[in-house]
Parts: structure tokens; sequence; C-alpha cells
């Protein structure tokens, strides 16, 4: 994730939080990418004026960088062979809400219309219609 003050952190795998939490920052970007796993992995970002961008993978940039943008939700899925072997599950730590639910395949996770800030993001492959990493309740929540 590309984050306020910080820039580019480290890359982090599968499950394991990037971002911050409790420092008040602001995730800006994202690049996501499949290692090991034939296919590919899409997402989108909603950003601070712009909101819903178009549809970047494999390691592209979603969001913004040297803007002061904030990112305030994103979708993710796969395609070809790690769709058929897996589900995608991530969750963001959103300003006011904290970590908010598991989302899947494709499904928003954050917030829209409510200008709240994403601080960090879990994703998590889990083989295909196994039980989700937690609950699903309260992922993505619209003005």
């Amino acid at each position: 994730t590309h984050c306020q003050t910080y820039g580019w952190l480290e890359a982090s795998e599968n499950g394991v939080m990037n971002g911050t939490t409790g420092k008040y920052k602001r995730l800006e970007g994202i690049r996501i990418s499949l290692e090991r796993l034939s296919g590919e992995v899409t997402y989108r970002t909603h950003v601070q004026t712009y909101g819903w961008q178009g549809w970047v993978k494999n390691g592209a940039v979603s969001g913004t960088t040297g803007q002061a943008k904030r990112l305030e939700a994103i979708e993710i899925k796969l395609s070809g062979a790690a769709a058929s072997q897996y589900d995608i599950y991530y969750r963001v730590h959103s300003q006011t809400y904290g970590w908010m639910g598991w989302a899947k395949n494709g499904e928003p996770a954050g917030t829209s219309g409510l200008y709240k800030r994403l601080e960090a993001i879990e994703i998590r492959l889990v083989p295909k219609g196994g039980a989700a990493p937690g609950t699903t309740e309260g992922h993505y929540v619209k003005n």
C-alpha cells in the first residue's frame, strides 16, 4: 500500500495486514498481485474526489500517489484458475469504523460518500467454498 507520510510500504503476504492502525494515516494507493498461482487478481478503489476508479490487475496501481487523496473503499476479484480454486476475502480498517467485516469476490469493502479514509487492509485466499475468516457483516457503508 501507499500510505500517507510513509509512501510505499513493504509488501505483505496472504493474511498479513498492510497499512497502519492507530496512526491516523490514509491509504492512497494499492498494488495487489498473485504469486505462485495461475490466474489474475483484479481490483478497483473508491478515491476521494474521484469516486470509483477503473479496474486494474496484477500489480498495477489503483488509487493515487503524490495527490494526498484517501482511499475510501476497494473491490477485489480473482479470475482464471485462481478463481476456480479460491475465494478472495478482504477487510479494511476505516476511519471511525475500525476493522470492518470481510468482503468477498468483488464485493465493496469500506465506505463511500462518508469521507472516511482507509488505513489498513487484510487480504486472504480461502479454498473455494471455505468459511470466511471472520464476520462478513458491515463490510461496506454507503451514504
